[in-house]
């Protein structure tokens, strides 16, 4: 069983810190200028890193890469809308808060991981260059797709418009990417250079942002609002999302008669969600309440890591074709 990883433990430690010792109201606005260049410094750098032959490549086995797309932006959000309409029924209350449902559907909306898919996709011996392709593209599209899906799944005045919201994400996140792909040529060489240290910029951009989203949460009196017993609710029904599109990612492989390598990459990078992408745009797309909203995403993070750890651990005990 995969332990608890070094940047969810930093995570966590940022959320403690944020219960603790929140960001001062009167430092509210620095806090909110310093998270906005970090996120467009992140996506400047992807631009800067991401070959455009990977872009070119993604596209050569359309089956794979389209089933993969719909999974993570078609079939993700209808299980997250079908669960919510069925909990509705069976708890007429409510079985969550309404910012936490928020959270859930939300998480359903966001791309694929690409690290973790790459990396599993390895372990499991599974095709990797597929998985490379799909994941990338699933994060580029992620830009357009996620802002408009929460539009349509949550229709909520703090979420803005779908066209209002993909104009603002496009903004602070697709644009830095783009200016990153123009200027590759000279910065691209600096960023494959210096891995290791954007990694960490990487990284502690994003455990930044949760310090300040969770900071702001604090001082509006998160956790008088969530008690520990929703958090478990929480992740009960992370579990059940990642278990039904699991099956579902397992189910759609064999029917498309593909090879078991293409079946561990459908099922890795259409099953899984990028809590790297999920926390800047959070913090675009829900600017007052990001806070809980990522906790679903947070919590999900950690359970499709040891699941699918497992999963690709008995993958990898196949005997060879």
């Amino acid at each position: 069983m995969k332990r608890l990883d070094p940047f969810l433990t930093s995570l966590i430690c940022a959320v403690l810190l944020a219960s603790f010792l929140p960001c001062p109201p009167s430092l509210q606005p620095w806090l909110s200028r310093l998270t906005s260049l970090l996120v467009t410094l992140m996506f400047f750098f992807q631009g800067a890193k991401l070959q455009r032959h990977a872009i070119v490549e993604s596209l050569q086995d359309w089956r794979l890469q389209g089933a993969t797309l719909i999974m993570s932006f078609g079939v993700f959000p209808l299980i997250g809308l079908g669960l919510f309409a069925l909990c509705h029924v069976i708890f007429p209350n409510g079985l969550l808060k309404p910012d936490l449902w928020t959270g859930v559907l939300f998480l359903c909306c966001l791309p694929s991981t690409v690290q973790s898919s790459i990396a599993l996709t390895s372990i499991a011996r599974g095709n990797v260059p597929a998985s490379i392709c799909a994941a990338t593209v699933s994060n580029i599209l992620g830009i357009l797709f996620t802002p408009l899906l929460a539009g349509l799944l949550l229709h909520r005045s703090d979420s803005g418009s779908g066209l209002g919201t993909i104009i603002d994400v496009s903004r602070e996140l697709l644009l830095p990417f783009i200016i990153g792909q123009l200027v590759q040529r000279w910065v691209g060489p600096i960023v494959k250079k210096h891995k290791v240290l954007l990694s960490f910029t990487d990284r502690g951009s994003i455990i930044v942002m949760v310090y300040a989203a969770f900071s702001a949460a604090v001082l509006q009196g998160l956790w008088h609002r969530i008690p520990l017993i929703q958090l478990g609710e929480v992740a009960v029904l992370d579990s059940l999302l990642l278990a039904i599109i699991l099956g579902l990612t397992a189910a759609l492989g064999r029917l498309m008669g593909q090879t078991i390598e293409n079946d561990i990459s459908l099922q890795f990078c259409g099953s899984k969600k990028s809590l790297a992408t999920g926390v800047p745009m959070a913090s675009v797309i829900f600017p007052s309440g990001a806070g809980i909203v990522v906790l679903p995403l947070m919590l999900f993070h950690q359970i499709q890591l040891f699941v699918c750890t497992v999963l690709a651990r008995h993958y990898a005990q196949r005997p060879n074709s």
